[in-house]
């Protein structure tokens, strides 16, 4: 069993670099890459997760040094969540709640998918293991499906998933 243990700075941000290629935005003007959080921005799938990532106050973390992995949920991950869920997350009184939702999608290190097959698990930032299995061709992240892997940020890699992880 190979488990991942890596800083969080390091798994989020290769997950940022695989959403920047998916979106065409590789480069700022001076032909830099764009940290995870441009990226994501920049991508137009990921509105809620950056709304979420600016409500917890981990927008300055996310765009340090890393390396970081990120498992970015989509717009429409969030959507299927309950109704109201995201919105009572985004409220000031649940910070605590959002930013433990939140880093429990990162994990430190750069883990390109390729790394993360041949894995059990990974440890993320919030402390908790997330699990990983291969079925099919498709990798698993908890319950989610990786629909686009390998997305490199400057600070990390981004892996584009179809649920929002919950911890337990």
């Amino acid at each position: 069993m190979k488990t991942f243990t890596t800083p969080v700075s390091q798994f989020l941000g290769a997950g940022v670099l695989g959403l920047m290629l998916a979106s065409g935005v590789q480069a700022d003007n001076h032909g830099m890459k764009k940290d995870i959080v441009d990226t994501a921005a920049g991508a137009g799938q990921f509105e809620t997760l950056v709304a979420a990532v600016q409500a917890a106050d981990l927008v300055d973390t996310l765009k340090g040094e890393g390396p970081f992995t990120v498992f970015a949920p989509t717009d429409d991950a969030f959507a299927a969540l309950p109704e109201g869920t995201v919105a009572s997350l985004l409220e000031p009184e649940n910070k605590d709640q959002l930013q433990s939702i939140l880093t429990y999608h990162v994990v430190a290190g750069k883990i390109m998918a390729e790394d993360a097959m041949a894995a059990d698990s990974a440890t993320t930032v919030q402390g908790q293991d997330v699990t990983i299995t291969t079925m099919d061709g498709s990798v698993m992240i908890d319950d989610a499906t990786v629909v686009q892997a390998d997305i490199e940020a400057s600070n990390g890699v981004i892996h584009v998933i179809d649920s929002v992880l919950m911890p337990e």
